[in-house]
């Protein structure tokens, strides 16, 4: 949603200008990474203000490390933002993909960039063209993810950004 995008655009705004935050964390709510855009408003008048692919590239692009904390499913955007991370932990649960191609969509905030720069031609081309969801364990193994955890994602998250 529009108030999720200026959420994230003013929270790494606001602490890339601060000196005493040394890393950034992004998690999702109740369990749930990101399930992607809400294809209703696509049907919508053009809209205004903020857009996924420059949050995404303002992520990327951040000085201090920014972490993703994946749990449930990190889809579409959702994936696309934790491909602007710097660093992806996720639950063993967990869940990644590009589904709108099964609806006639390509990722349009740069997945079908950072994708394959991070796991490889082949790998990216089979989960932009087919739409499947990888479990945590094969995101791992493909380099998606830099750790995958049982416990508190959020926690393990917190203790990667301190790390690093």
């Amino acid at each position: 949603s529009l108030a999720v995008l200026q959420a994230l655009e003013d929270g790494l705004k606001k602490a890339d200008a601060d000196p005493s935050v040394k890393a950034v964390m992004i998690c999702g709510e109740n369990g749930k990474f990101s399930a992607g855009a809400d294809i209703r408003g696509f049907s919508s008048p053009k809209r205004h203000g903020v857009a996924l692919g420059p949050i995404v590239s303002l992520i990327e692009s951040s000085e201090k490390p920014v972490v993703a904390a994946i749990e449930g499913v990190a889809l579409g955007g959702g994936l696309e933002v934790a491909l602007g991370c710097h660093y992806r932990v996720a639950h063993v649960k967990a869940r990644m993909g590009l589904p709108e191609v099964t609806i006639g969509l390509l990722p349009g905030a740069e997945g079908t960039q950072r994708l394959p720069r991070l796991i490889g031609v082949p790998a990216a081309l089979d989960m932009i063209t087919t739409g499947k969801h990888i479990p945590a364990t094969e995101a791992l193994k493909l380099g998606l993810v830099d750790e995958i955890v049982e416990e508190n994602t959020i926690e393990a998250a917190i203790r990667l950004a301190n790390k690093v």
